[in-house]
C-alpha cells in the first residue's frame, strides 16, 4: 500500500467529496457539452465545486476529468484537447484544495465495449496512458479509476494509472443481478477484489449505481475478502422523474443515517456520487466525527 494511503487511513474513516456532474450542470454546463471543456473555458466556475467540498469537510477532492479520454471527448469534438483538459482539471482541484485536502484525479470509462469489439485492448491502453500521464504531469496526489462496469476495461485503466507510481483506487459499479450485487458483466465483489489485488491497487471500492443502503452488503463482502482500504461513494438514492427531470430526492439526513452501518461494514473512505452535494459531505463529516 502506498505511503499516502497509509497516512490518510491511520486515524480512521476519510471523508471524500460528492457529485461533480450535477454541480457543473447547476453552474451552466449545457446538454451535449463536454464537462471537461469547462476546465479550459471556465476554470473559475469549475473551481467552485472542489472549493465547496473542501469547505464542507472533504479531505480528498476529485477532478473534473472523469470523461477526459479520447473516446468520450471525440463525441464532443474535443479529442485533441484531452491532455490539456486533464492537466487543467488537476490544477483547478489543486488550487481549491491548497493544503487542506488531497487531489485524487478521476478516470472513468471510455463508453466503448470490448465484448462487442467496439475497441481493441491496445487502443484502450493508449487512451488511458495518455490520460494518466497528463494527470501525473499536473501533480495529482493519486488516481481514482471509477464507475467501471467492465472489469477488463478497469484493469487496463488501472495498469495505465500504475505507470505513474501514484496511489491508485479501483472502483466498479454494482447494480446488476437480483440483489444488485454484480457488475454489468456479472462480476461479484469477491471477484473484483481478487482481480484488483492482483493488479496491485492501493484501495478497492465501488461508486454510483445505487443508494447507500445497497453499499453496505457489498462493503461487508469486500471487507471479508481483503485487508486493503475500501472506497465507498454511493448515489443520493435512486432518481425520480419530477416535472420531466430526473431528481434525486434523498436528503443528506436520510443518506447519512446509513453511514454508521457503512463504517461498521469496513469502509475506509466515504463520500457521495450522483445527486450528492456539499450538504451531503458536511453531514457525512459530522457523522464520521461523531463515530470517532
Amino acid at each position: 500500500m502506498h505511503e499516502l494511503i497509509e497516512r490518510l487511513v491511520k486515524d480512521g474513516v476519510v471523508v471524500t467529496d460528492g457529485a461533480w456532474g450535477t454541480q457543473l450542470q447547476q453552474r451552466g454546463l449545457k446538454p451535449g457539452q463536454s464537462p471537461e471543456s469547462m476546465n479550459i473555458s471556465a476554470p473559475h466556475v469549475v473551481e467552485e465545486v472542489p472549493s465547496l467540498y473542501v469547505q464542507a469537510g472533504s479531505r480528498i477532492v476529485l477532478t473534473n476529468t472523469f470523461g477526459c479520454n479520447r473516446y468520450v471527448q471525440d463525441k464532443m469534438g474535443m479529442a485533441e484537447k484531452v491532455s490539456e483538459m486533464n492537466r487543467a482539471g488537476v490544477e483547478i482541484s489543486k488550487r481549491a484544495a491548497r493544503d487542506n485536502a488531497c487531489v485524487f484525479a478521476s478516470m472513468g470509462p471510455t463508453g466503448k465495449l470490448l465484448l462487442m469489439k467496439q475497441v481493441r485492448e491496445s487502443d484502450l491502453v493508449e487512451a488511458f496512458e495518455e490520460q494518466a500521464m497528463a494527470i501525473n504531469d499536473a501533480g495529482a496526489d493519486a488516481i481514482v479509476v471509477e464507475t467501471m462496469m467492465d472489469i477488463k476495461e478497469a484493469l487496463i485503466a488501472i495498469a495505465a494509472a500504475k505507470q505513474t507510481r501514484l496511489p491508485v483506487v479501483g472502483c466498479m459499479v454494482f447494480d446488476a443481478g437480483k440483489n444488485k450485487d454484480r457488475t454489468m458483466m456479472g462480476d461479484t465483489p469477491e471477484q473484483v477484489v481478487e482481480q484488483f489485488e492482483k493488479a496491485d491497487v492501493d484501495v478497492i471500492g465501488t461508486n454510483c449505481g445505487q443508494g447507500i443502503e445497497g453499499f453496505i452488503p457489498i462493503c461487508k463482502r469486500m471487507r471479508a475478502a481483503t485487508d486493503l482500504p475500501l472506497w465507498m461513494k454511493p448515489n443520493a438514492g435512486i432518481p425520480k422523474m419530477v416535472d420531466g427531470e430526473m431528481v434525486y430526492t434523498t436528503t443528506p439526513e436520510e443518506f447519512t443515517a446509513y453511514v454508521p452501518a457503512l463504517i461498521e461494514a469496513g469502509a475506509s473512505f466515504i463520500g457521495g456520487c450522483c445527486g450528492s452535494d456539499p450538504d451531503f459531505i458536511r453531514a457525512i463529516r459530522d457523522k464520521v466525527n461523531n463515530q470517532g
